[in-house]
């Protein structure tokens, strides 16, 4: 018997690979957090994921669940067309992956890609100055930003080109007057950075609406910093240490993410 206001999702972890349904509940984990972040928009925006193996084939979310929702079955593996790989009940979002689909093929170190339309973060998006170092927590974002055009509703192939010109080998992108986007290797080096990314966002914001004098880090301690955060990142350290702890978070409230 179905439970009201919960979706009846067949699985399919007998119809995949171990390493892919690991990057499977890895990918709805992190779609789980953002949504406990309030970091969703209603069903829209993005996470992907590339599936391991040589075939370019990806993760990303069906259209119409929103993220609280999202489960390692309910994930759609597409091509880098955004056609459904698999049979499955939902419908492809090939629309939503034309962002997604151009850095993955454009990188080989996107093995995920975070796309978010959060108020801070459009904010931001909005400013002229874009992201600024004002904390500690902007400065893993700061150290790796680019800068990418409004162009309207990023349905257009054409634009991929210039995407993936303006993105570079950055791992952390503003679109103008749109939202953010990070590039992890893996889902939980995408998703930290997102979460650093939001939080300087946020506290820019916050920081800017006082209207009183700001005090800027100086030169010396931004590029101890930068230095830091690069050391972190080599250590792995939201693979190995993060990502354990989020997973464990989720558990303890909620295991179905992982069904």
């Amino acid at each position: 018997m179905s439970t009201p206001g919960v979706m009846d999702i067949p699985s399919v972890k007998d119809q995949v690979s171990e390493e892919e349904w690991q990057a499977r509940v890895d990918l709805a984990a992190a779609y789980r957090m953002c949504a406990h972040y309030g970091w969703d928009d209603l069903i829209y925006t993005h996470l992907s994921a590339r599936v391991p193996g040589g075939d370019h084939h990806f993760l990303i979310n069906p259209l119409g669940l929103m993220f609280e929702e999202m489960t390692a079955s309910s994930l759609i593996k597409v091509d880098l067309s955004g056609k459904a790989l698999m049979e499955t009940p939902f419908i492809p979002n090939a629309a939503g992956f034309v962002i997604h689909s151009a850095i993955h093929a454009a990188r080989e170190d996107a093995g995920c890609v975070i796309h978010l339309h959060t108020d801070y973060g459009i904010a931001v998006s909005n400013l002229a100055s874009g992201l600024e170092p004002l904390c500690q927590s902007s400065i893993p974002p700061h150290s790796t930003i680019a800068y990418h055009d409004y162009e309207g509703f990023a349905v257009n192939d054409g634009e991929q080109e210039r995407l993936v010109t303006d993105i570079g080998d950055a791992r952390a992108l503003i679109l103008r007057n749109h939202g953010t986007l990070t590039v992890g290797e893996t889902i939980p080096q995408a998703f930290e950075l997102m979460f650093f990314l939001e939080k300087a966002c946020k506290t820019q914001i916050l920081t800017r609406a006082t209207g009183m004098p700001l005090y800027a880090p100086s030169e010396e301690s931004m590029s101890n910093a930068i230095r830091d955060v690069q050391v972190v990142a080599g250590a792995r350290g939201a693979d190995n240490f993060v990502w354990p702890a989020i997973l464990r978070k989720l558990d303890r409230a909620d295991t179905s993410y992982r069904t």
